[in-house]
């Protein structure tokens, strides 16, 4: 079965697209330790992760004054539940959107006006199929693969299904957000502080296949 192209695959919300034509790289958050680093750093997009539920509704808002966009990782919020509720309360605090491998969640987060990312593990053909099928259902306004090095191994019907799509795993160097660009990646993201500064204009050039 040929991969299609999904109804909902668009340019980013335009909050996105404004972010990552400076700095393609989302930061990727995980815990408090890294938000001071985050807080100093262009990017402006980041996934937080692992941050209980206790200290979201100071985070987070902290966060948005910032001017920061934040999506909240539902998965790994120990303390979060994984419903309706959960996503009412992000909203509430004033994250732009979620994070989930759940369909439903991915589901459920629209009606609110919540921006979703739907996060998808590639492991092996079989697996790919289930994420597209997954993704062609939740339509998310975007889709975190990993890990990225499997970016290059994907067929462009597969890639064109999943767009607009974030390159997440292993994200380590400068080189590592080009070639996901070059793939047609809108984003990065890494949980390498340094990476948060990387802008557009700083991206090393393609290397030859």
């Amino acid at each position: 079965m040929k991969p299609q192209h999904r109804p909902s695959a668009a340019a980013p919300d335009r909050r996105l697209s404004t972010a990552f034509a400076k700095v393609p790289v989302v930061a990727s958050v995980v815990g408090s330790e890294p938000l001071r680093d985050f807080l100093t750093a262009p990017a402006s997009v980041c996934i937080l992760a692992s941050v209980p539920v206790g200290k979201l509704p100071q985070v987070v808002p902290a966060l948005g004054r910032a001017g920061k966009t934040v999506f909240v990782n539902v998965d790994s919020s120990p303390g979060l539940a994984q419903d309706r509720g959960a996503l009412e309360f992000l909203k509430h605090m004033g994250a732009a959107g979620v994070v989930s491998t759940r369909l439903s969640l991915i589901e459920k987060g629209r009606p609110l006006g919540l921006l979703t990312m739907m996060k998808v593990f590639v492991t092996d053909r079989s697996n790919l199929n289930r994420s597209l099928d997954a993704v062609a259902r939740g339509l998310p306004d975007l889709v975190e693969v990993m890990p990225a090095p499997i970016v290059p191994r994907m067929s462009p019907q597969a890639l064109r299904a999943m767009t607009p799509f974030v390159a997440a795993g292993f994200v380590q160097s400068p080189g590592d957000a080009a070639e996901a660009l070059g793939l047609g990646a809108v984003a990065a993201a890494s949980s390498t502080p340094r990476l948060w500064h990387l802008t557009r204009d700083e991206l090393p050039p393609p290397t030859e296949s």
